[in-house]
């Protein structure tokens, strides 16, 4: 089976499918080239942790360096910050921590055990999301920054959800479909009110919302299997 051994056939069409439509948006509307790359590197990162395979943060190192560049240039400065001086260095973090915790028979392939949130853990999660949201938002918009509050609840959430992924938790892609929703709506906003040519970013994130769904799904059943 090659490159594909262990994945399933809904994989590998979304995978397939999403790739040709960011080469054809590349065309079609004069996209970047760096935008390009950012989504298709972003995709091929997103797909994988939902497989729960380790090569995911391979990509991610691409996926958060171009789109901390492209977001710089749109003035979300949170989104800069978030994948420059956060996700960026979390992907060597990432390797290390999910390498330590491989399982010894693979489910169906996959690379790391998994684990659930408890409630007491629900209830820290949603407190410390609501006073960094906040703060972060002040701190914005001091900066100057465009679309504060947006950006400032989507970067608490990223920076949750990828503290809960290293962690192993299922729960992360709860956290995950928020953070994709909103950032369909920043990016549609940005796109809408500063022009600019980087459509990929919004087929992106609508993918990654997609993605994380599936990635919800897949990683209950798994946390099942591993039992």
């Amino acid at each position: 089976m090659g490159i594909w051994k262990n994945w399933t056939r809904f994989e590998i069409v979304w995978l397939l499918t999403f790739t040709m439509v960011n080469i054809y948006l590349f065309f079609a509307w004069k996209d970047s080239l760096i935008g390009l790359i950012s989504s298709i590197s972003g995709m091929l990162c997103v797909v994988l942790v939902a497989k729960g395979k380790i090569s995911n943060y391979y990509w991610g190192m691409i996926q958060t360096s171009t789109y901390a560049y492209i977001a710089y240039g749109y003035g979300l400065y949170g989104e800069v910050m978030l994948n420059a001086l956060f996700y960026f260095p979390v992907q060597f973090i990432g390797i290390y921590l999910w390498k330590k915790n491989k399982t010894e028979n693979g489910v169906r392939g996959e690379d790391v055990t998994i684990k659930r949130l408890s409630k007491t853990g629900w209830f820290y999660t949603v407190l410390v999301v609501l006073i960094f949201t906040v703060g972060y938002g002040f701190f914005l918009k001091y900066l100057g920054g465009n679309n504060v509050w947006t950006d400032s609840v989507t970067n608490v959430l990223s920076i949750t959800a990828q503290i809960m992924m290293l962690k192993r938790l299922t729960e992360q892609w709860i956290l995950w479909i928020s953070v994709n929703v909103l950032s369909i709506f920043l990016w549609a906003s940005a796109l809408g009110s500063q022009g600019g040519n980087d459509f990929s970013m919004l087929v992106m994130w609508s993918a990654f919302l997609v993605n994380s769904i599936y990635g919800y799904i897949n990683w209950r059943k798994l946390y099942s299997q591993q039992l």
